[in-house]
Order: structure tokens, then C-alpha cells, then sequence
């Protein structure tokens, strides 16, 4: 296993936001946390990267070398002043480059930068201001900061929000490819079941509680959907109603491979 969460409890003000969470991300594979609004899903992101107190226990695997796992974070906002003059080459530079940015990029470091964004298949980019990016540019920037660290593991906190479903399906491809090339583990939450079934090797399941865990198709049953979402979430009975399609069919029909 990459990460084993055993017992994670958090409490804020009172209020119990996870309840003895004990689940596992197997390593070098995807996993998605999944549940409704509310469920303590990037919370548990949160205390995974130490940013939120937490009882119970969190064991990281050592990274590729032996040594403390390097740790990548794509956050599914990214709140900055839309009107500052940052091209998206000096946001990934920002923080390798000594010298003050004014000055200019270092040759060695705009190389790099380069690289970075070939890699998310975002070399346009390289020039343009941060501020005038979509959110779906935006997260191709902040993947390729993420991928600066050169991670064991990524995290990534609903990457796909404010993204089209074409989009979404595309940023999802290309990190099942990052992941074939670099061999991080992968740790995501998502709204999309659609996305899941077709992406995720592994679920956690999420309802401030651990609902079910496992193979998107051994987790993402009717009975754990209605566990967590309730009978409102629009799921079809096809042996009732023959001819008719789940929510989640119809996501996977038009959401196609690129």
C-alpha cells in the first residue's frame, strides 16, 4: 500500500467530520474518493498532507529512493489575483528561481518550465498570463507544478471542477499516461462517477465514513450509491425498465476516448 489511513477522526467544533476512517490506496495505482457534499473528502486530503488535526493514524510508503515519499498537490482551487502580470512560465519558476523574477528567467529554468508543460501537453501556455487562463489551462499549470516535485504520490482535489465532461476526459487520460510513465501513486477526489468507473484502478467509498472500498466495479453498486447519495440520485432499475440507461451509462456514452 502507498498510504494506509487507520482511524482517521476529525472533529471541528464539535462537529465530526470524519468518523474513524480506516482505508488504503494501493501503490503506483489510482484511487478516487468519492461521496456527497460534505462527506470529509478533502478533508481527509487535508490531513493526508498534515494541514488538518487528526486522530487516528496516516502511514505514507517511503518514496522511489528509501527515502520520506515526495508528495505532489493539484488543489481544486487556486485563489490569486487574476490581475497580477505572471506569465504561466514565472508561476512555475517562482519558487526554484533565487534571483527576482523581474530580472527574468533563467535559460535553464525556462527550459525546464518548458519541459513541464510538454509534459501536460501545454507548451501553449508558456507565455500566456495567468490570469487569462480557463480552468482547464489552469489545472494543466497546476498539474505541471505538481509534477516539478517529481512526486511518489499525487493528489489531486476534484482537478476536473469548472472542466467541460470532453475536457474532463482528457485530463483524466493524460494522467493515467503520466502515471504508466512516471509510476506515481495516485490519490483523487471526484464527483464524476463516470469518470471512476473508467479511470480509477481503486474507491474509497466516503460518508464521513468508510461506506465500501475497493474495484470501482465491486464498490460503485447500486446499493453503495444509494448508501451514499439516496434514492434521488436518479439511478435507473434496468431490469424494471427495460431499454433504459443509468446516469452513469449515459455519462460513459457521451463522454468517449480521445
Amino acid at each position: 500500500m502507498a498510504v494506509a489511513f487507520e482511524n482517521v477522526t476529525v472533529s471541528v467544533g464539535g462537529t465530526v467530520i470524519l468518523d474513524k476512517v480506516t482505508a488504503s490506496a494501493p501503490l503506483r495505482g489510482s484511487t478516487a474518493i468519492v461521496g456527497p457534499n460534505g462527506a470529509g473528502k478533502t478533508t481527509l486530503l487535508l490531513a493526508l498532507l498534515g494541514q488538518v488535526r487528526y486522530q487516528g493514524a496516516i502511514r505514507v510508503a517511503a518514496g522511489a529512493g528509501g527515502g520520506p515519499a515526495r508528495v505532489g498537490y493539484v488543489p481544486q482551487r487556486f485563489p490569486f489575483d487574476r490581475g497580477m502580470p505572471l506569465t504561466v512560465t514565472e508561476f512555475l519558476v517562482m519558487g526554484q528561481q533565487r534571483r527576482p523574477l523581474w530580472l527574468g528567467v533563467r535559460k535553464s529554468q525556462r527550459e525546464r518550465a518548458r519541459k513541464l508543460l510538454a509534459s501536460v501537453k501545454a507548451e501553449a501556455l508558456e507565455n500566456r498570463p495567468l490570469g487569462a487562463l480557463s480552468g482547464g489551462e489552469m489545472q494543466r499549470a497546476l498539474l505541471a507544478l505538481a509534477l516539478q516535485q517529481e512526486p511518489d504520490l499525487l493528489i489531486l482535489d476534484e482537478p476536473a471542477a469548472g472542466v467541460d465532461a470532453r475536457g474532463g476526459v482528457i485530463f483524466c487520460e493524460l494522467l493515467e499516461s503520466l502515471r504508466a510513465s512516471c509510476g506515481f501513486t495516485q490519490i483523487m477526489v471526484s464527483h464524476d462517477l463516470a469518470t471512476v468507473t473508467h479511470h480509477a484502478t481503486h474507491v474509497i467509498a466516503l460518508n464521513r465514513r468508510v461506506i465500501a472500498e475497493g474495484p470501482p466495479a465491486e464498490t460503485l453498486t447500486r446499493e453503495t450509491l444509494t448508501a451514499l447519495f439516496g434514492l434521488h440520485m436518479g439511478l435507473v432499475d434496468r431490469d424494471a425498465m427495460p431499454g433504459r440507461q443509468t446516469a452513469c451509462d449515459c455519462r460513459r456514452r457521451e463522454a468517449p476516448h480521445v
